[in-house]
């Protein structure tokens, strides 16, 4: 599945959030509490509180962006770009007729084919998620399936195997207080008198 924004923060939005924690510096340097300026940028007081920490450690600086955050792709902009249209070439075209599925265990190989890299599960699921697909799970089903015997056995076998249940009435509802002893059968031992408690 491709996610429609690329599944991270673009550039773009990277800028964005640059430009808003310029413009609260510049409030900062008026003497503008935190919470003022989080009321006025329409950001959480949190995220004011800790970008004037910043601020007053080291200026308008230390609330500049850093890039992209994570570790250094393994894979050069070429390689991903190669592997993203591996990606939308499908799970068949790189072997796997099965079924149309990518699950990160087949991304894992697929990279070490192509690129001879080795990544992890976990770090081949971040890069789908990177480049805008999601791993996709497999639905479990034994090929040897007769979907006419299934339904005949539901029909036929389950109902007889299912019951009727228990006839109502026949045991009490609740937990804590037992069917009344009125209504148990007089040959049954306790019928007549209830036991006094200790």
């Amino acid at each position: 599945m491709r996610y429609a924004d690329g599944g991270g923060l673009t550039p773009t939005g990277r800028q964005r959030r640059e430009t808003v924690r310029m413009q609260a510096a510049e409030l900062f340097e008026q003497k503008v509490k935190p919470s003022e300026v989080a009321r006025r940028l329409r950001v959480s007081v949190k995220s004011a509180y800790q970008w004037h920490q910043l601020w007053r450690d080291g200026g308008v600086q230390a609330l500049a962006s850093r890039g992209p955050s994570g570790s250094r792709c393994r894979l050069s902009p070429q390689c991903l770009e190669k592997l993203a249209v591996y990606l939308e070439e499908g799970p068949a075209a790189h072997g796997w007729v099965e079924d149309q599925v990518w699950t990160a265990s087949r991304v894992v190989t697929l990279i070490g084919r192509k690129f001879h890299v080795s990544y992890s599960v976990s770090g081949a699921t971040r890069l789908m998620h990177r480049l805008g697909f999601s791993p996709q799970v497999p639905a479990r089903r034994v090929a040897e399936r007769d979907e006419q015997a299934v339904s005949v056995w539901r029909e036929a076998t389950w109902a007889e195997v299912k019951g009727r249940g228990r006839p109502a009435g026949a045991t009490s509802a609740s937990r804590t207080k037992p069917a009344s002893p009125d209504g148990r059968p007089g040959d049954v031992p306790g019928a007549g008198a209830v036991s006094p408690r200790s």
